[in-house]
């Protein structure tokens, strides 16, 4: 448990470094974990206060858009495809590309 907990961590530090970076590639974990993050950081502040609840939401949907456009860039597409309903669900799931890419070096896994 401690090494799920060691490697979400690690993922959600790295969505957070890289705040608005649309460019590179994130692992299929690094997506995963900041969602699961995402999701229940959303719920937390929504239990406190829907106004926190808005503010967690509009604070964590850069840096969630900006990890989707980086998984889809592991599947060697566009970052657009994040706005193709099923089909980005498709790609987030598959594994990426095993070795370098038009956007670049096989990202780190969590």
């Amino acid at each position: 448990m401690n090494n799920y907990l060691s490697s979400a961590n690690r993922a959600v530090r790295k969505c957070f470094q890289n705040y608005a970076t649309f460019k590179g590639r994130a692992s299929r974990s690094e997506f995963w974990y900041f969602w699961v993050f995402f999701i229940v950081a959303n719920y937390l502040a929504n239990v406190i206060s829907s106004t926190l609840g808005s503010l967690v939401s509009l604070g964590l949907l850069l840096p969630y858009l900006a990890v989707g456009v980086r998984r889809m860039h592991d599947r060697n597409r566009s970052g657009w495809f994040v706005l193709v309903p099923f089909y980005n669900l498709y790609l987030a799931v598959t594994l990426g590309d095993s070795g370098p890419n038009r956007f670049g070096a096989n990202p780190e896994t969590f």
